[in-house]
């Protein structure tokens, strides 16, 4: 019972970490495809968007990692080994992304002129925009990797055998879904947080993303028929099933409130669409984390141990989201254009 509440700990930071810096992830997406007319609008709406909390949603994957590490160290041991390129390629992407963030908004030579920018904001945004596009691709495609069973542990070795489990067509697919939903994501966001031409920019944008998220899903979905046929039971099961439909509506009425130009209800959607994703998907998983070998059960740490993380995390937890709540609420207001 710890071993599956520390889990299930786990997953809520997950989805904590996916619905915010998920829009981070899609904000840089869309900052390296803004265009004229209102380019510097739109790259100025963005950074206010994300300016004040893009550092402060990465607690939510720290959070998970120290989660994996405390309580399933078996598991956080053969993920490290088996995914230790792609973890180091999103460490890499996150460092990157945020050190050209801050360069190409207060470097000297990056100042921005209206309508033609400095060399140095160019390639600052340059690096923004791939690393943007590069780590929630990555994150995607290891989520796919512990889903489709290629990743073998025996006896705490990690075997792989051809072609690693990230770069399989289902992790890909898994990927490319990923990073359309980060578009999507901060679209919604951002035509909530904006008025006027800036919102219908953002709202055009969205309804763009989220054609993207269904044509993602219809290419996944056979894919995950084929290559992880337990994850599709598991998503069709009735302990799952009903939260995927769940999902499947709040999409529906976030592309139904965006193209009624209803921006909140929209937003909530989308939150509500993610989530019920994720968690979906984590209760199809169960009761594996790396499938078919490693369980939450097999892979759990001492009882102590789980008591101990369940029993201090509301404590922490008393510490952080306040602050979280006085951080968005001093920082996030509306933008006009």
């Amino acid at each position: 019972m710890p071993a599956d509440l520390a889990a299930g700990l786990a997953l809520v930071a997950l989805i904590a970490y996916a619905v915010l810096a998920g829009a981070d992830f899609g904000g840089g997406i869309w900052d390296a495809l803004a265009r004229a007319p209102r380019r510097d609008e739109q790259r100025d709406a963005i950074a206010h968007a994300m300016g004040p909390v893009w550092e402060a949603n990465h607690v939510w994957l720290i959070f998970v990692v120290v989660l994996l590490f405390s309580c399933f160290p078996a598991a956080y041991a053969a993920l490290s080994i088996a995914l230790f390129a792609p973890f180091h390629l999103v460490l890499l992407g996150i460092i990157l992304r945020g050190a050209a963030f801050v360069f190409r908004a207060y470097s000297p030579q990056s100042i921005r002129r209206p309508g033609r920018p400095g060399r140095a904001a160019r390639r600052w945004g340059a690096v923004f925009g791939a690393a943007s596009v590069i780590t929630p691709v990555l994150l995607g495609m290891c989520l796919g990797a512990v889903s489709a069973g290629n990743l073998r542990v025996a006896g705490g070795q990690v075997e792989i055998e051809g072609v690693a489990p990230w770069l399989r067509p289902l992790s890909l697919a898994m990927g490319g879904f990923a990073l359309a939903v980060c578009a999507y994501l901060a679209a919604v966001y951002l035509a909530n947080e904006t008025a006027g031409a800036l919102r219908e920019d953002f709202r055009r944008r969205a309804l763009a993303a989220g054609t993207a998220v269904v044509a993602m899903s219809a290419l996944m979905l056979p894919l995950l028929a084929v290559e992880a046929p337990h994850l599709w039971h598991g998503l069709l099961s009735a302990r799952a099933a009903p939260v995927l439909a769940v999902g499947v509506a709040a999409a529906l009425l976030s592309g139904w409130a965006l193209w009624r130009r209803r921006p909140r209800l929209a937003r909530a959607a989308t939150i509500a669409q993610t989530a019920c994703l994720l968690a979906g998907w984590g209760i199809a998983q169960h009761p594996f984390i790396i499938y078919p070998d490693v369980t939450v059960h097999g892979a759990a740490a001492h009882e102590a141990t789980l008591r101990f993380v369940l029993w201090s995390t509301p404590f922490g937890m008393a510490l952080l989201l306040p602050a979280l709540w006085w951080l968005f609420r001093v920082f996030k207001g509306p933008v006009t254009g």
